[in-house]
Order: structure tokens, then C-alpha cells, then sequence
């Protein structure tokens, strides 16, 4: 009976000791995650803040002004989440692992940029045309200004990469309906005297013979597209394009474009970006001015080739973004051409300058100085032009100022 009593104790003991043991691993999952919170606030606080992504090509949300009325309005609250979200820990490797969980559960396209084969990274079509008719009719405005209206006037837009690339489209896709939204367009303008220069098919043609129009990790088209779509434009108004064989090719690589940065598909391989560059032109010829607000800067050549060092090697072309360029080219032999822009007409631009001796381009986004039709008036330029990608025709809201 003793060694009964024994042995009942000790298996009563060790089934209290597993209970304990059981008890205390349940508590594991638990201090793990306390501790792991713990791990990332330290982490989060003592983390240097930066400024500006290169990844996502963007600036970070900075730490937000504390007042009673930005926390009561809600704002500081806000703010708050996108910085905290900015500059969370390994935040890229965070981004990365998003998307590619997203495409591994057959989200292709959940941050409006689809996956494609060859490594395209191309921007999902637009939604609808509404704001391409809306800008279409301000730019039918702006021609009708007593200024303007004698003065001709071509309208290019560049067509969606995944329109002209759609071999490479995933199987599920929506609609690119770039047939539908520039033949309407195209319509709108010719009832209003305004040449319409139609590259869809001529980008298709070039496309098919195996010509890398569009960059695979960028909205904008390459080099190769820019002088596809300018050689259109001259012979739409009847002069010849400086010939392909002046322009010497030079490839840089590592170049990572929008499109990339904004779909955190890290592993996609890099573009080159060529720059087409006519040697014999120099500073005996060739002159650029840029204009933003009170300063002014001045070059000798349309390539900035300091932005091939940087992360964003799209302003290579006239030094990216700015409210007013202007370039001449006492070699060329037309006169004065004025380009309402986007993005789109800065790889363009140093081809425009080989047909005109004087290009003034003009940026809605930033040009706040005078009306765009009293540059009409002081310039007196033979031609207009307005240039723009589909895309951003479609989402533009600085058009609607353009008189």
C-alpha cells in the first residue's frame, strides 16, 4: 500500500510539474510579442530619420508640428501615422515583402502597377477619360485666345506603355483604352483647328520590330520613343527630323524609374537610359536658360550629366523639372516653337532643338509667373505644341489655368 501511495504521489507530482511547465510556455508567445514591440520602438526611436527614400524616389513624412489645433483637428494624429510608417524599421524589406505576397496570392497590380513579363513594371490604364476631356477643352480654350487662335498648334499625347507593350501584360488585366480616348480626342481637337499627331500605330509598328519605346521600370517613354514620336510630329508638319545618324548613343546603366519605386518590387532589374547626343553642337551654338521663380540657370548643353550619378537619372534631359526652359540653336532652321509640357517632352526636347532655333518650354505645374499667352505674345512663336502622356493628360489638374 505504501509503494502504491508512492507511486500515485509521484505521478500526481508529475503531472503538476507539465501544468507548470505548460503554464509557463504558454506565456512564451506572449513575451515574444512584448518583446518584439519592445525590440522595434527601441529600434524605431533610435533609427535615423531620413529625409528623402531612394527606393521609392520620394520625401518622408517629417515629424509633425504639436499645437493644440493640429491635435484637436485630427491632423497631428495623421501626420503622425505616415511618419511613423515612413520611417518604420527595415522599411523597404517591409514594402518588398508586401508586394511580392501580393503576387504570390495573385494580386498583380494591388499598388496600381502590374508585374510583367520581361521585366516591365507598367502602371494599371486609367480608370476613365474624364480628365482627358477636361483638359483637352482647356487646351481648345487657350487656342481660341485672340493671342493664339492664328498661330497652328499640334497636340501630342504619348499612348499608355501598356497599351503599346501588351504582349507583356499579365493574363488578367484591365483595358487599355487608349484607342478609344485619343481617337475622341483627336476628334474634339480637329473640330477646333488643332492638328492632331496619332502615334498609336507607328508605336506599335516600331514596338513589334523589337525597339524598346517605354523604360521597364519608368512611366516615361526612352530615348527611342522621344525620337519615334518627334519624327511624327515633323512629318505632320511637313520638315524634315534631324537624321538618326547625327546623334551619338551613350548607354548608362542602374537606372530605376518610377514605376519601380512606387511598386516595391525590389528584385526587378535596372534600365539603361541613353542619351542621344549631337557632339558637333557646343556653346558656339547652343544655349539653355531655366527659369524657376527668381533664379535662373544657364547651360551649354541640354544634358545635366551630374543627375546620371544620382538616384533619379531622368533629369539628365534639360535638368528635369522646371517651371520655364529655353533653348537655342542658332544652327537650326526654324524659328521659335512653344511646348505646353509634361515630363514626357524632356527626352524630346534636345531633338526639338536640332529643328528650331529657339524651344520655350512651358511647365502648367509650375509656371506661375504670367499667362502662357503673353509668352505667346512677346515670343511670337511659329508653331505650339502641346506634349503630354496619356497618363498624366488624365490625372493633370494645373491645365485648367492655361490661358
Amino acid at each position: 500500500m505504501t509503494q502504491y501511495a508512492k507511486g500515485k504521489g509521484g505521478r500526481h507530482y508529475a503531472a503538476e510539474y507539465r501544468d507548470n511547465e505548460n503554464k509557463k510556455l504558454s506565456y512564451v508567445p506572449g513575451l515574444l510579442f512584448v518583446g518584439f514591440i519592445f525590440v522595434m520602438a527601441i529600434w524605431f526611436i533610435f533609427n535615423p530619420k531620413l529625409d528623402y527614400s531612394s527606393s521609392e524616389k520620394r520625401y518622408l513624412q517629417k515629424f509633425p508640428e504639436t499645437s493644440f489645433e493640429t491635435v484637436s483637428s485630427g491632423k497631428f494624429g495623421k501626420d503622425f501615422e505616415t511618419f511613423f510608417a515612413d520611417h518604420f524599421p527595415a522599411r523597404n524589406m517591409w514594402v518588398g515583402v508586401n508586394a511580392y505576397t501580393a503576387l504570390l496570392e495573385g494580386n498583380n497590380g494591388a499598388k496600381d502597377i502590374y508585374n510583367c513579363k520581361n521585366g516591365y513594371l507598367i502602371n494599371k490604364p486609367i480608370p476613365d477619360d474624364s480628365g482627358i476631356k477636361k483638359n483637352i477643352g482647356a487646351i481648345v480654350d487657350f487656342k481660341n485666345l485672340d493671342a493664339v487662335k492664328n498661330i497652328p498648334m499640334s497636340v501630342v499625347l504619348a499612348p499608355s506603355t501598356g497599351y503599346v507593350c501588351n504582349d507583356v501584360l499579365p493574363f488578367i488585366h484591365n483595358e487599355y483604352k487608349d484607342d478609344q480616348y485619343l481617337a475622341d480626342a483627336s476628334n474634339t481637337l480637329a473640330q477646333n483647328g488643332i492638328s492632331f499627331v496619332d502615334l498609336r500605330e507607328t508605336f506599335k509598328n516600331a514596338y513589334r520590330q523589337g525597339n524598346q519605346l517605354y523604360y521597364k521600370t519608368d512611366h516615361h517613354w526612352t530615348s527611342r520613343g522621344a525620337y519615334t514620336a518627334y519624327t511624327e510630329l515633323c512629318k505632320s508638319l511637313g520638315t524634315v527630323p534631324a537624321s538618326e545618324s547625327l546623334f551619338t548613343i551613350e548607354q548608362y546603366s542602374g537606372f530605376y524609374g518610377t514605376t519601380y519605386s512606387s511598386s516595391g518590387f525590389w528584385l526587378t532589374e535596372p534600365d539603361q537610359i541613353e542619351v542621344w547626343n549631337n557632339k558637333s553642337n557646343s556653346a558656339a551654338n547652343l544655349h539653355v536658360k531655366i527659369v524657376e521663380a527668381t533664379e535662373t540657370k544657364e547651360s551649354d548643353s541640354v544634358f545635366f550629366y551630374d543627375h546620371l550619378k544620382e538616384d533619379d537619372k531622368y533629369p539628365v534631359f534639360i535638368d528635369g523639372n522646371h517651371a520655364y526652359t529655353e533653348i537655342t540653336n542658332s544652327k537650326a532652321e526654324k524659328g521659335t516653337l512653344l511646348v505646353i509640357k509634361d515630363s514626357f517632352s524632356h527626352s524630346m526636347a534636345p531633338f526639338l532643338a536640332e529643328t528650331y532655333k529657339k524651344v520655350i518650354l512651358v511647365d502648367m505645374r509650375y509656371f506661375k509667373a504670367e499667362n502662357v499667352s503673353a509668352v505667346v505674345q512677346r515670343e511670337k512663336p511659329e508653331q505650339l505644341l502641346v506634349l503630354y502622356g496619356i497618363d498624366n493628360l488624365a490625372n493633370d489638374t494645373d491645365l485648367v489655368w492655361l490661358q
